[in-house]
């Protein structure tokens, strides 16, 4: 069974004969998965390879599910992926511990690499808010090792969830008080934000869980409480459909979460789920990167379409 309902709301989320598919496997440590419609393709990182991937849902294989191709490399180490208000890829590197766009001719632009005169940790996950803001988590495990990244000094006195100003370019924290930060993503109406702290990867003791925040004129944040906890391994890539229920990456797959926090059903993958992202032509496409390979599975459900 690819599916485990918790909830009779999962019901109508899915179909029952609906099927997980392997879409391809060769990476070594997939992540950021990013749907471009206008290209009907997906861009996701092999961060360990250094490089991203682009896959495009066509069907030119004999098994009909698509074909892979290599978008750029190196990356230098890039992780997560978003798309701004002009449609353009922004990207968190690892390697270069900062926040890239790259630009419609190509050429990639550096939006953040530094904060208060040092170092950022290195840049994870990143999404773009409706007024234009880039909003990205900062924690600290590409510089911890050559796999993901470069190992290095930490910089920063704090792991921080970031936004940098749409008008001005500024860089400030708008969250410090995070172990690891990792997956973020707004409610419909940008009235939320939550965001995962993975911390428990390095510490056993820590609570796997996704807080929730309340969000004010220019991006303030309040609150913080948790809102929901994993059940197996830890939250790190999460995103939110149209009707504002919350779908998490973790060790056995997808769990899907209604609006209160509560656990109502999970999509089953063979492999750790690190991030995932709604994509096809009517958002109702699940794409997950699971360790070594791409998976997808179709829903009765779409992706959140903001603002």
């Amino acid at each position: 069974m690819d599916f485990e309902q918790y909830d009779s709301a999962f019901r109508d989320l899915h179909v029952a004969s609906a099927r997980v598919d392997r879409l391809w496997s060769g990476a070594r440590w997939t992540e950021g998965p990013v749907w471009f419609a206008d290209m009907n393709c997906l861009l996701f990182s092999d961060i360990p390879n250094d490089r991203i991937l682009r896959f495009s849902p066509d069907p030119v294989g004999s098994d009909g599910l698509g074909s892979i191709s290599v978008f750029r490399a190196p990356s230098r180490f890039a992780n997560g992926h978003t798309r701004d208000r002009q449609g353009r890829l922004v990207s968190c590197q690892h390697g270069t511990r900062s926040v890239t766009r790259t630009e419609w001719d190509g050429t990639i632009t550096v939006l953040a690499d530094s904060y208060r005169g040092r170092r950022l940790n290195a840049p994870n996950d990143v999404v773009v808010s409706a007024d234009g803001a880039i909003w990205f988590t900062d924690p600290t495990y590409g510089s911890m090792s050559d796999y993901e990244g470069v190992r290095g000094e930490i910089e920063q006195d704090a792991r921080n969830v970031f936004r940098i100003d749409p008008a001005t370019g500024a860089l400030e924290s708008m969250c410090d008080d995070f172990t690891q930060p990792n997956g973020l993503a707004f409610a419909p109406d940008e009235g939320t934000l939550y965001v995962a702290d993975s911390a428990r990867s390095h510490d056993p003791d820590f609570p796997p869980h996704v807080r929730t925040f309340r969000v004010g004129a220019q991006g303030r944040l309040s609150g913080g409480e948790e809102f929901c906890l994993i059940d197996s391994g830890l939250p790190d890539g999460i995103r939110v459909d149209d009707a504002g229920r919350l779908w998490s990456s973790a060790f056995d797959g997808v769990h899907c979460f209604d609006t209160a926090g509560q656990l109502i059903g999970k999509v089953k993958v063979p492999e750790t789920v690190s991030n995932l992202c709604f994509g096809g032509a009517r958002r109702n496409r699940l794409y997950m990167t699971g360790t070594t390979s791409l998976y997808a599975v179709t829903l009765c459900v779409n992706g959140a379409q903001r603002p």
